[in-house]
């Protein structure tokens, strides 16, 4: 293994090299920095079939920083492993899930240390120039998110879930320069779980803001999302705090989703080790305020990979609840597929340790369409007419990239 720590001018043109060729890489947004992961010797595309057989992963001891799995799950495939079904949908055929296995790991930090299987990186020059084709259209406009909410309102009414997330899409058409998309989004909005992966087939540039696992041996942790608040020149971290603890609505709907996430953990962890580690309080993000609660588990002995990822998603905060019932009654009504939006990013090491987001605030471009999703919930007393300007409010990071 070749370990090399530079400071960030040296590897300069190392870097540009890697970013204007076409090589596949992924950006993820580690403490401190960002981890750089290139030169994949596998790449497991996930199916039905194989997603099981995929997270029996064998466990084995963690000796290099490459002994890891980096990839996503799509949200079908998550139903998928529920054996919950998903009605006839308008697809764009997207991979259902991806895993790759790095030889090279990039950290960048104050210094630029390169950790790498490889003794020769070669670069083919393939500089991707962004070209915006068509204005972004929404798949469903208020009058159709309207009925999509009287409906769901009703089912909430009759007791089959207590709270539900409608999706809306912005779609048009262009060719993006994926790695200059994420750096720009990064200095307007970094978020704790951002990532991007570069493909030779497809892109995805992600500002996701909420873990949903993070395994180190038998300790486990999720932090739910449940609350947001537009910001303004007014509201300031403390009004934002006393907003959600005096609003009805927003304090019912965290609570839902705590209590669910907290369910999620019980199903694998020991009995009384499920507990609330930090309660309640607010994240700060460019355009938005997000009410937050931090949750910790031991695990049970000897639950595998596949146990947890059943257990856990898709993320309780991003769909509804309760889990099962909502994504039953989600799948009947949304007429185009979410893709990668509600699945999950992030790694398995090879010792069984891992990290995973929910997958939102996310752009997926694929045959020349980019994509971006954003979901509000629906409880007893929502408004639609706000609902659906809020998941205009989470996307519009993403779309003034388009600018």
């Amino acid at each position: 293994m070749i370990e090399n720590s530079l400071h960030k001018k040296k590897y300069s043109p190392f870097l540009e090299d890697l970013y204007n060729s076409n090589k596949p890489l992924i950006i993820y947004k580690v403490d401190g920095g960002y981890n750089i992961y290139t030169d994949f010797s596998k790449k497991i595309i996930l199916t039905k079939k194989n997603i099981s057989r995929f997270l029996k992963i064998k466990k084995k001891d963690y000796s290099k920083e490459t002994d890891l799995y980096i990839g996503f799950f799509g949200y079908e495939i998550l139903c998928n492993l529920l054996n919950i079904s998903i009605k006839n949908q308008k697809k764009s055929n997207f991979h259902k899930g991806i895993f790759y296995k790095p030889e090279t790991i990039i950290k960048l930090r104050d210094k630029i240390k390169v950790i790498s299987n490889k003794k020769k990186f070669n670069f083919n020059s393939y500089f991707t120039k962004t070209k915006i084709l068509t204005p972004f259209k929404t798949n469903i406009d208020f009058n159709k998110y309207n009925k999509i909410f009287n409906h769901f309102s009703k089912k909430i009414e009759q007791g089959e879930t207590y709270q539900i997330k409608i999706c809306t899409k912005y779609k048009n058409r262009s060719v993006i320069n994926p790695i200059n998309f994420f750096w720009k989004l990064m200095k307007v909005n970094s978020s704790p779980e951002s990532f991007m992966i570069r493909d030779k087939d497809y892109s995805i540039v992600s500002c996701s803001p909420e873990t949903l696992i993070d395994k180190k041996k038998d300790n486990i942790f999720t932090k739910p999302i449940a609350g947001t608040l537009k910001k303004t020149k007014k509201i300031n971290k403390v009004k934002a705090i006393r907003f959600f603890k005096n609003n009805d609505k927003e304090t019912k709907e965290h609570n839902m989703i705590v209590d669910m996430e907290r369910n999620d953990l019980s199903m694998i962890c020991k009995p009384g080790t499920v507990k609330i580690i930090k309660k309640k309080f607010v994240e700060e993000y460019k355009h938005l305020f997000h009410y937050v609660t931090l949750i910790k588990g031991k695990l049970k002995k000897d639950i595998s990979v596949l146990k947890i990822v059943k257990s856990m998603m898709p993320g309780g905060s991003v769909i509804g609840c309760p889990k099962i019932r909502t994504l039953e009654l989600l799948n009947k009504q949304e007429n185009e597929d979410r893709n990668i939006f509600t699945g999950s990013f992030g790694f398995i090491k090879f010792n069984h340790d891992m990290k995973f987001n929910i997958i939102i605030r996310s752009i997926l471009n694929f045959k020349g369409v980019s994509e971006v999703s954003a979901a509000s919930g629906v409880v007893l007393d929502s408004n639609s007419k706000k609902e659906f300007n809020e998941n205009f409010i989470k996307a519009k990071s993403l779309l003034e990239l388009y600018k």
